[in-house]
C-alpha cells in the first residue's frame, strides 16, 4: 500500500469518526435548541392564557359589585371582550399544532361567549331597575353565570400546557446532556485516534524511514546497505533505488580501477615512447650535427681539388700555347680543357656550394631543439614592426603594403618569436605575385570555442597560393614549391613549425592558387594558467588546436 493510500486511510478514518460526532453533536443542539423553543413556547402559551382569565374574572368582579350597589349605569366596556377575544385567537394559534389544546380553546371561547350572554342580560336587568328578577338571577347563579364553566376549561388547558411544558423540559435537559457527552466523546475519540495514528506511523513508517536513511547514509559513506525494507510503498521504492544505485556505483568503481589501470599502463607506454621519441631525436640531431661535420670534409677536399684541377687546367692551357703541336689538335684540347672539363669543374663546384648550404640547413636544424628558451612576456606588437622595419628594402621592390592589425601579448622566447614571424612575413614578401599589388595583413583571430588559453595569429597575403595538393608537405624541410621564385634551401617553414611546437602552439595554413596564402600559429597568452612551462610542450595548446582539425591537419578558421 502506498504511503499517500495509509496517509489518507490515518486521516479518513479519525475525519470519518469526528464528522458522525459532529452530525450528532449538531442534531443534539438542534434538539436542545428546538426544546428551548418549545419551553419558551409553553411560557407564552401560560401567559395567554392568564391574560384570557384576568380580563373575564375583573369583569364579573365588577358586575357583582354594580348589583349589589345597585348602580343603573354600570356598563361592560365592549373593548373588554374584544381584547379578550383576540387573546384567545392568539392562543388559538399558539397550540395550533396541538389539536387536543386546540379543542380546548373553543370550549374555552365558549364558555367566555356564555359569561358575555349572562353579563349582558343582567345589565339589562340592572338598567331596568327590576331588583326581583335580579335576585332570582343571583339566585341561580351557579347554573346560569357560565364563569365556573370558563375557568375549569381554562384550568383544564393549562395543565395539558404544564404538562407539555414538563416533557419539553425534559427533553431540553435530555438534549442538553447528549450534546455534552457527544463534545467529551468527541474531544476523547479525536485524542484516541490521534494517538491511534501516531502509533501506526511510528510501528509502520518511522522504522523504515530510519533504515531508509542509514541505507542513504552508508551509501554515502561507500559501505554496504542493510537488506531492503519491506513493504511496495514508496519507501519500499526508495530503499531498492538506494540499493541500485549502490550496485551502479560498485560497478562504476569496477570500471574506473580497470579505466585507472590502463590509464596507467597507457601512460607507463607513452612514457616509455616518449622516451624512446626523445632518445631518438636526440640522436637523430647529433646524427644529423656529426654527419654534417663529417660530410664538410670531403666538400673541402673536393673544393680544393677542384681549384687545383682549375689552376692545372690553366697550365695545360700555358702548355699548350707553348707546345709544337699542329693547330688543329691543339685546337681540339683547348676545346676539351676549357669546356668539358670547365664545364665539369663549374657543376661540381656549384653542387659543392649546394650541398654545403644544405649542411648548413641541417645544422640549423639540429641546434634548434638544444636551444633552451627564456620564457617571459613578449609584446607581439612590438617585435613585428621591427621584423618590418628590416624587410622595408623588400617590401618597397615588391611594392607591397602591409597592413597591421592588434597583436596582444603572448608567452615565450622573444628571439625566437622574432624568428618565428621574420619567417612568415618574409615568406609572404618573397612570393608576391608580380602582376599585381603586394597586400599583406598581420593580425588576430578568435580562439575556437572552449580554447581560453591560446592567442591564434595570421600572416596573410596575395601572393602565388600554394596548391591543395603541396598543403600536407608544406612544413617539411627542404620543399620548394616555387624553386625559382626565391633562392634558399625550403627550410623556413620547419623552422618555424619547430619553434612554434617548442612553445606549445601549432602553425597550420590556409591557400589558394593564384589567390593568397594565409598561416596561422597559436601560442599561450601572456599570463595563462601553465604558459610558463609551455616550452617543449604540445598539451593543452596543442590538443585544443587538433580539435578544429580538417583532414590535412591544418585548422579551418574563417577570416
Amino acid at each position: 500500500m502506498r504511503l499517500t493510500t495509509k496517509g489518507l486511510l490515518l486521516i479518513a478514518i479519525p475525519a470519518l469518526f469526528e464528522l458522525a460526532l459532529l452530525s450528532g453533536l449538531v442534531k443534539a443542539q438542534s434538539d436542545a435548541a428546538e426544546a428551548e423553543r418549545w419551553a419558551v413556547h409553553g411560557q407564552e402559551v401560560m401567559h395567554q392564557s392568564t391574560a384570557i382569565l384576568d380580563p373575564v374574572l375583573g369583569e364579573s368582579v365588577a358586575l357583582r359589585g354594580a348589583v349589589l350597589a345597585g348602580d343603573t349605569r354600570f356598563v361592560t366596556p365592549v373593548s373588554v371582550w374584544v381584547d379578550v377575544d383576540r387573546r384567545i385567537d392568539q392562543l388559538a394559534e399558539l397550540v395550533s399544532d396541538n389539536p387536543a389544546q386546540v379543542e380546548r380553546v373553543v370550549q374555552v371561547r365558549q364558555a367566555v361567549q356564555a359569561c358575555r350572554q349572562w353579563s349582558d342580560r343582567i345589565q339589562d336587568l340592572l338598567h331596568s331597575r327590576r331588583r326581583k328578577d335580579l335576585v332570582d338571577r343571583f339566585g341561580d347563579l351557579a347554573q346560569s353565570d357560565g364563569l365556573d364553566d370558563f375557568r375549569l376549561q381554562l384550568s383544564a388547558f393549562q395543565m395539558e400546557e404544564r404538562r407539555l411544558d414538563a416533557l419539553r423540559t425534559a427533553a431540553a435537559e435530555a438534549a442538553r446532556e447528549r450534546q455534552q457527552t457527544l463534545v467529551v466523546a468527541a474531544v476523547f475519540g479525536s485524542l484516541v485516534f490521534v494517538a491511534l495514528a501516531v502509533w501506526l506511523f511510528t510501528r509502520g513508517v518511522r522504522g523504515r524511514l530510519a533504515l531508509l536513511s542509514d541505507n542513504a547514509g552508508r551509501l554515502a559513506g561507500n559501505e554496504p546497505l542493510a537488506p531492503l525494507a519491506p513493504g511496495r510503498d514508496e519507501i519500499a521504492r526508495l530503499d531498492l533505488t538506494l540499493h541500485e544505485t549502490s550496485r551502479r556505483l560498485l560497478e562504476a568503481e569496477r570500471i574506473q580501477a580497470r579505466f585507472q589501470a590502463d590509464l596507467a599502463r597507457r601512460a607507463d607506454e607513452l612514457a616509455r615512447i616518449n622516451e624512446t621519441l626523445r632518445q631518438q631525436t636526440q640522436e637523430n640531431e647529433m646524427f644529423i650535427y656529426s654527419v654534417s661535420h663529417d660530410l664538410r670534409v670531403p666538400l673541402v677536399n673536393l673544393q680544393g681539388f677542384s681549384k687545383e684541377l682549375t689552376r692545372a687546367c690553366d697550365e695545360l692551357r700555358a702548355a699548350l700555347r707553348e707546345s709544337s703541336l699542329a693547330a688543329q689538335m691543339r685546337q681540339r684540347i683547348e676545346r676539351v680543357v676549357d669546356d668539358d672539363i670547365g664545364e665539369a669543374l663549374h657543376y661540381l663546384q656549384t653542387a659543392v656550394l649546394r650541398a654545403s648550404h644544405i649542411i648548413d640547413a641541417l645544422l640549423r636544424l639540429s641546434r634548434i631543439g638544444r636551444v633552451e628558451y627564456r620564457q617571459q612576456r613578449v609584446e607581439v606588437r612590438d617585435i613585428v614592426p621591427r621584423v618590418i622595419d628590416a624587410m622595408q628594402g623588400s617590401i618597397r621592390a615588391r611594392r607591397a603594403q602591409v597592413q597591421v592589425g592588434e597583436l596582444p601579448a603572448v608567452w615565450g622566447d622573444p628571439t625566437a618569436l622574432e624568428q618565428v614571424f621574420a619567417n612568415l612575413i618574409g615568406n609572404a614578401v618573397n612570393y608576391l605575385d608580380t602582376s599585381r599589388e603586394g597586400r599583406i595583413e598581420i593580425g588576430t583571430t578568435p580562439a575556437p570555442p572552449g580554447v581560453h588559453s591560446l592567442r591564434i595569429f595570421y600572416v596573410r597575403d596575395n601572393g602565388l597560393g600554394i596548391p591543395a595538393i603541396a598543403l600536407p608537405r608544406l612544413f617539411n624541410a627542404f620543399q620548394r614549391l616555387h624553386g625559382t621564385a626565391v633562392a634558399g634551401e625550403g627550410i623556413g617553414l620547419a623552422l618555424v613549425r619547430r619553434v612554434v611546437e617548442r612553445h606549445g602552439g601549432r602553425v597550420w595554413a590556409e591557400s589558394a592558387e593564384g589567390v593568397g596564402t594565409t598561416f596561422y600559429l597559436s601560442l599561450p597568452e601572456a599570463g595563462a594558467p601553465g604558459a610558463s612551462a609551455a616550452g617543449d610542450t604540445r598539451a593543452a595548446p596543442e590538443a585544443a588546436n587538433d580539435q578544429a582539425m580538417d583532414g590535412q591537419g591544418n585548422l579551418r578558421i574563417g577570416l
